[in-house]
């Protein structure tokens, strides 16, 4: 009798594209053989930016930086994976071998007593480009609202504002983990001599990356401890600021605009 192979792919996805998944992996694996994200990314077949965005949303998704680059600048320097790097592919391994034997299994005896298989997530799409993943620090409960205290590094803090209905749907409390999810069109930039005082959510990095369109500029910002945030601004703001690789700008956004989603 012939035996189907079922091929299982463990991945979360952003936008449709992979954000921790096999040819994320793979990239990973580059940067740590040959010490550069450009030789990586050919080796593994992606364009540069294409590199770049997918190692800065493993790291954003990550407590510290699976990636990082050395001394030297971006054209200059290296590239170097840490030791939370190798753990994630060390364990992303660990966790496609044990889905290939269930599916192995599966397509040996089909589905029936296999209900184990069925806890496994298969994919997620998200349509928001920034997400990191954070712990519940508190939570603050009103009449009608909810404020959330989300800690995505020792350095770096989220504020969100959920319903009650959603803080108790999502079971959040402090030590709870969650994914916080925030669109770039609603991250806003400033320079840091314009920053309004008290603004909650309020991130100061240097701009790695502005790409323009024709009306808008997508800034990829460092703020900090491995993590970056995208932002989508009209483009005439962006030349009104002037906002630059290089340069250091201020991203801002409500606590309103935070989805929060837990597994």
């Amino acid at each position: 009798m012939t035996v189907n192979k079922i091929d299982a792919l463990l991945a979360l996805r952003s936008e449709g594209r992979f954000l921790v998944g096999r040819d994320r992996i793979k990239l990973l694996e580059a940067v740590a053989e040959y010490g550069s994200i450009t030789k990586a990314a050919k080796v593994v077949g992606f364009s540069y930016k294409t590199a770049w965005d997918a190692v800065n949303a493993i790291n954003n998704l990550l407590p510290s930086p699976a990636f990082v680059t050395k001394a030297g600048g971006r054209s200059g320097g290296g590239a170097e994976v840490t030791a939370e790097g190798r753990r994630l592919i060390a364990t992303f391994h660990r966790l496609e071998e044990r889905l290939s034997r269930i599916s192995s299994l599966i397509a040996e005896e089909g589905l029936e007593d296999q209900d184990d298989f069925l806890l496994w997530s298969v994919g997620v799409k998200i349509s928001a480009r920034n997400v990191f993943q954070t712990e519940v620090v508190s939570v603050k409960r009103w009449p009608v609202d909810v404020e959330v205290l989300l800690r995505v590094s020792p350095e770096t803090s989220i504020h969100a504002i959920v319903t009650n209905d959603s803080a108790v749907e999502l079971g959040l409390e402090p030590g709870r983990k969650t994914l916080a999810l925030i669109k770039s069109s609603f991250v806003h930039l400033t320079t840091p001599e314009h920053t309004p005082p008290g603004v909650r959510n309020q991130f100061t990095g240097v701009v790695r990356r502005r790409i323009d369109a024709e009306r808008n500029s997508e800034v990829l910002l460092d703020i900090g401890a491995g993590k970056t945030m995208h932002a989508v601004v009209p483009r005439q703001t962006a030349e009104d600021l002037g906002i630059a690789e290089g340069e250091r700008a201020v991203a801002s956004f409500s606590p309103t605009d935070v989805i929060l989603a837990v597994d």
